[in-house]
């Protein structure tokens, strides 16, 4: 009986122990074919840049709550580059740089275009 289960024992580990331990691989890297190289292009979703930092003080609907202005309309006050100016540099209770960069000139295009 023991020889048995020493047996069975030692055939488990011989072959559980074949299954792992084999080297992990990485994914070979694409081969430089020498043509023109594109850029890698990030589409900024204004939508949910403002659901992250704007909806909290201008509404859920961005029709405006309080002291902070409706932006649901914005577009037919002021324009792209006035929107911009707004982000970068804050007016009233509202900060500068709340959004930056590619975001801020998306969320600016965006509310632009709220008329």
């Amino acid at each position: 009986m023991k020889k048995q289960l020493m047996t069975v024992l030692f055939g488990s580990v011989l072959v559980l122990g074949a299954c792992g331990g084999g080297e992990e691989t990485s994914p070979e890297e694409p081969a430089d074919t020498g043509g023109d190289t594109e850029t890698e292009t990030t589409t900024v979703d204004a939508e949910a840049v403002i659901q992250q930092n704007c909806i909290s003080c201008h509404g859920e609907n961005l029709e405006g709550q309080g002291n902070f202005p409706a932006l649901n309309d914005v577009g037919s006050r002021l324009s792209q580059e006035e929107i911009l100016s707004v982000i970068e540099n804050g007016q009233g209770a509202m900060p500068p740089n709340i959004i930056e960069g590619e975001e801020a000139q998306a969320v600016a295009e965006y509310l632009a275009n709220q008329q």
